[in-house]
């Protein structure tokens, strides 16, 4: 009887299931579409602003309402009643204490308030109230809601038995076949661990974004919700919302990891899309009060010096919070990560698409923090599906959505399900998370760390590694290998050689012991013999408090002198102690944990003087904190130049050009008087927006002098174009004013002043031609001097300038764009000045100038003048006209106030003391009789961890596919859409046809007893019915 139920189950869904696929001769047949289901792209936009006369003040420590009402009010009692006024917060918070207080000052009291609450003993800061604006551009795709991606068989690694940490499958004749995916959980084998019974009981799951509804039929266990906005409702106006919480926790339909997992829904955004700093500290605060596990944040910008929202995602992780966030859809621009996830508590997640592809929209590092003295951090941590994801609709069903938005709740989702099957949850804390998902993540082959981080997450890998983790300190990345390419991009692209500057690699401290630590003594470099590591030198700058769960440890790495003429491969590692308090309560022992830090690097001989180029990058300045617009003044929907303007961020394509050209490029950190001129043929000043120290100017008078060429590429500079480019917030009622242009003119103008040159604050715009090369002048500004002996380029263009502020359209004809000079004097340098470095940022280049800027470095570094400058390009010597006035600073700026060079003065900003060079103090090597491992990624990721020691139940022995898995690709299967999952679905491709065998036995032997029984059944008779008497027919008369 029970036989018969469940084979007649398994036969309803059998036949009732939306379809299958199957694999025929290694072509797909078309999926099988869901009826309920539609594919959107979400694109999201983050804008922040501060809010007029809004100000957080943040205590230093937590009370109740009535004494922060009463620490303020004794802060500002000189100051009239009138002139303050706290603002309310009604929420699910109120009837806690807390850390911070949201304050009105009027305009005329609003500094001398600021200053008054600063001094108040109990306040630890106050900062301005910040307004975030999230845009969702939702794109529905016509089509299927999955397709599959074919792409021509690619060559990946052969490595065996450890290579299972280096790529994303192993190599076999025979290809594995694999079905298109239809549920994100169960391609990552969720099904397995729902096998062993972990569904995410127990573990409490914060979702912050746009609501969910009180009924939805996807969802049973949501704890709470709560309304952080001023909006009068709990649900999801958009969907996004309920989309995330459904990766995590569906229980039907598009099922997430989780379904037993205990959800509180925080609706921090509004039906507009807008949130305000104070909603995310109160719902931060009341996270903390409900001892939340995990916490996914798919929402981010480039704001990282909101310090009050900083400083609460900090107390979240000390909290034992475990914060997944997404790290944005800037891509494919570098340099583009989202705050929170790009610091180093927060699990930053990254997209890809299911054939294992960096989605195009994901973000890609490094962090910007450190610029422009050091350099940016690995990020992101790790990488997931993005793209095509399914999950819940907003009433029910299911929809598709693209984004890093949607690679975060799988992170999460995962996340939650493993921290269900790990029996000592004490143990589990964000660092240590992090580190089973980063030693558990499979490397996607020819990608680099600034796009896939540690790798692709593998769910039941890191189930494993957490299975026999033992608390321990570790490194992201846990290797330097120079000599990586392209993983280790950019620091394999260039070797190091005697007399460069040093190449520094900043490198994440993570402490799985607790949330806080120390380095003890100092980190030791142990060079190999065997191996040369003699041949270079290691200088140390870290953390002095791992606080929280992490820290950093800076590597300064450069070339010993006696390498000066050595070629070749040098290695060593560093050692480095981490201390931590077992209970900080009890004051028991401490816990150590030792890691090794390996590197490897490859060692060249010193290259010619005019093959080295130097990039400064102390003078650039970009957003936060300041108004920094875009270069291009037709980007109007991303006004904002945040990048930082690195060689390795927005100008990677530029960097990849001069160094397959052969040329090699350092970055300085520092101001000009902090470099030896006579090792470099020339320096690039590209796109800069800092003011110039007096001594700068006239060391580089005396650099060019001696031989050292400078190309200075400018932007557009106007000072009525500024104040028509600020723009009002209505919200907010703020003006946004920019500091500058897209390049400090004035600023470049004073460093060029020796050689009487200068640019002017006419801004161009317009297409030309030049030695048949099309170019394009975007937003640029024109020369207003130059000496008579240099040659100038001339080229029609739109006065940009008058269209912006008149509406009318303009050509000028032969506007100075290009200027080349010989510098008087034997053995001088040469300079070149351009107007526009649009055609160089990766930001905004329509079309590349690569090869001019071949043209001028031939120029700079060996004094070839090209013909395109003479002959094709209307170069000639003359007399520019004479300009009485050169571009002024616009009056009222706030640039001191991000200024390295400026400080506020009562008058106007000035010039701050020129700083000290920085000076490394190098590690004393204690070298070591010894050869390391080879290759690098061997180095195991944690110590004391034997993921192979944990098997799982054999559920999976035949594994449905559809086309071949080429070499380098994931082994993970993916179950069919015919077959929803879960709680008991094992082995879909093994039971189908046994099920469906079973179905057609019990159809026919239905048939067959039918039929038997009708033929045994006795036949009724028929009862005889009685004639009719005939009827006489009686003639008519």
């Amino acid at each position: 009887m029970h036989l018969w139920l469940i084979c007649r189950l398994l036969l309803i869904n059998l036949l009732l299931g939306p379809g299958r696929e199957m694999a025929t001769g290694g072509n797909a047949e078309p999926p099988v579409l869901c009826a309920n289901c539609t594919h959107v792209t979400v694109d999201m936009d983050f804008t922040s602003s501060m809010v007029s006369n809004e100000y957080i003040v943040t205590f230093s420590g937590y009370y109740t309402a009535r004494a922060r009402a009463s620490f303020i009010s004794t802060a500002l009692c000189n100051s009239p009643s009138y002139t303050w006024h706290l603002l309310p917060r009604a929420n699910a918070a109120s009837d806690f204490p807390s850390d911070f207080e949201v304050v009105w000052l009027a305009n005329a009291y609003a500094g001398s308030g600021q200053r008054a609450l600063e001094r108040h003993p109990g306040v630890r800061r106050v900062t301005p109230q910040r307004r975030v604006t999230r845009t969702l551009k939702l794109t529905e795709v016509e089509g299927p809601c999955w397709s599959t991606v074919w792409r021509p068989p690619r060559r990946g690694s052969l490595a065996l038995g450890l290579g299972f940490w280096h790529a994303t499958g192993r190599h076999s004749s025979r290809r594995l076949l694999r079905a298109i995916p239809r549920q994100v959980a169960q391609t990552l084998q969720a099904d397995l661990l729902w096998a062993m019974g972990y569904m995410g009981a127990g573990v409490k799951v914060a979702v912050f974004d746009t609501g969910l509804s009180e009924r939805h039929p996807h969802f049973k266990n949501v704890k709470e919700r709560t309304n952080w906005t001023n909006e009068k409702t709990l649900d999801d106006g958009l969907g996004h919302g309920t989309f995330v919480a459904g990766v995590i926790a569906s229980m039907r339909e598009c099922q997430g990891f989780a379904p037993d997992a205990e959800l509180h829904i925080f609706r921090v955004f509004t039906n507009n899309q807008v949130s305000y700093t104070s909603w995310f500290l109160d719902a931060f605060n009341y996270a903390i009060q409900k001892k939340v596990n995990v916490l996914n944040l798919s929402i981010g910008g480039p704001d990282f010096m909101d310090q009050p929202f900083v400083d609460k995602v900090w107390e979240l992780t000390a909290n034992k919070v475990i914060m997944i966030s997404a790290i944005g859809n800037d891509g494919p621009l570098y340099g583009t990560l989202n705050n929170p996830a790009d610091q180093m508590d927060v699990i930053g997640v990254g997209g890809i698409d299911f054939e294992d592809n960096i989605a195009r929209f994901s973000s890609r590092g490094m962090t910007t923090w450190e610029l422009p003295g050091g350099y940016g951090r690995l990020k992101p941590d790790v990488v997931t599906y993005g793209s095509g994801v399914r999950g819940s609709g907003i009433k029910g069903g299911c929809r598709s959505l693209s984004g890093t938005s949607v690679a975060s709740p799988v992170v999460a989702g995962a996340i939650t399900l493993l921290l269900s099957s790990v029996e000592n949850r004490q143990l589990m804390n964000p660092a240590s998370m992090k580190q089973a998902l980063m030693a558990s993540a499979r490397r996607l082959p020819g990608v680099n760390m600034f796009e896939q981080g540690h790798g692709k997450l593998d769910l039941l890998r890191a189930y494993q590694v957490l299975s026999t983790y033992k608390p321990q300190a570790s490194l992201s990345p846990n290797y330097i290998d120079l000599t990586e390419c392209p993983y280790m991009w950019p620091y394999c692209s260039q070797p190091l050689y005697y007399g460069g500057l040093p190449t520094v690699v900043n490198v994440t401290i993570l402490n799985g012991m607790a949330v806080t630590g120390v380095i003890v003594d100092k980190p030791i470099w142990q060079p190999y013999l065997p191996q040369n590591g003699d041949h270079i030198e290691v200088a140390f700058s870290y953390s002095s408090m791992l606080w929280p769960w992490s820290g950093f440890l800076a590597l300064s790495i450069t070339v010993a002198k006696k390498a000066i003429n050595w070629e070749g491969v040098a290695q060593g590692h560093v050692t480095l102690t981490i201390a931590s308090p077992r209970d900080l309560k009890e004051g028991s022992a401490e816990q150590i944990s030792t890691v090794r830090l390996p590197i490897r690097v490859r060692v060249v001989s010193t290259p010619p003087r005019a093959k080295r180029v130097l990039w400064d990058q102390y003078h650039n300045l970009r957003y936060p904190p300041g108004y920094f617009p875009r270069d291009n003044l037709r980007m109007k929907n991303d006004p904002l130049d945040w990048n930082g303007d690195h060689i390795h961020t927005n100008f990677r394509e530029l960097y990849q050009h001069l160094r397959s050209n052969g040329y090699f490029v350092e970055v300085l950190g520092a101001p000009l008087t902090c470099f030896d001129a006579s090792q470099y043929g020339t320096l690039l000043l590209v796109d800069g927006e800092e003011e110039y120290f007096p001594e700068e100017v006239a060391k580089l008078k005396r650099d060019v002098d001696r031989g050292l060429s400078v190309f200075v590429v400018a932007d557009w500079y106007n000072v009525s174009i500024m104040q028509k480019v600020k723009f009002y917030d209505e919200n907010t009622r703020q003006w946004w004013m920019p500091d500058t242009g897209g390049a400090n003119v004035p600023a470049l103008n004073d460093l060029l002043s020796p050689w009487k040159m200068a640019f002017s604050d006419r801004v161009y715009e317009g297409e030309f031609t030049m030695a048949d090369h099309e170019m394009y002048y975007a937003s640029g500004s024109s020369i207003a001097r130059f000496p008579s002996e240099g040659v100038i380029v001339t080229q029609e263009l739109k006065d940009q300038g008058v269209e912006v502020l008149r509406q009318e359209v303009y050509t000028q004809p032969a506007v100075p764009v290009l200027g080349l000079f010989q510098a008087p004097g034997e053995g001088a340098g040469r300079l070149v000045l351009y107007g526009d470095s649009n055609c160089l940022d990766d930001s905004h280049r329509q079309k590349d100038c690569f090869w001019l800027l071949d043209a001028i470095l031939q120029y700079t570094a060996y004094g070839v003048l090209s013909p395109i400058f003479t002959e094709h390009g209307d170069g000639q010597k003359h007399q520019l006209p004479h300009v009485d006035s050169l571009p002024q600073r616009m009056d009222g700026n706030h640039l001191h106030r991000y200024s390295k060079v400026l400080e506020a003065n009562l008058a106007e900003a000035r010039a701050r003391p020129l700083p000290a060079c920085p000076h490394l103090s190098w590690a004393k090597p204690q070298p070591l009789n010894r050869t390391g491992i080879s290759p690098l990624w061997k180095q195991p990721k944690l110590l004391s961890v034997n993921p192979d020691a944990v098997a799982f139940p054999n559920l999976h022995n035949r594994r449905p596919q559809v086309r071949p898995l080429f070499p380098g690709e994931s082994g993970a299967w993916d179950v069919p859409g015919g077959i929803m999952p879960g709680r008991y679905n094992q082995d879909v491709g093994h039971t189908i046809p046994v099920f469906a065998f079973f179905g057609a036995m019990l159809v026919l032997a239905f048939f067959v007893v039918q039929i038997t029984k009708s033929r045994n059944r006795p036949k009724r008779r028929k009862p005889t019915r009685p004639k009719r008497p005939p009827v006489a027919i009686r003639p008519t008369v």
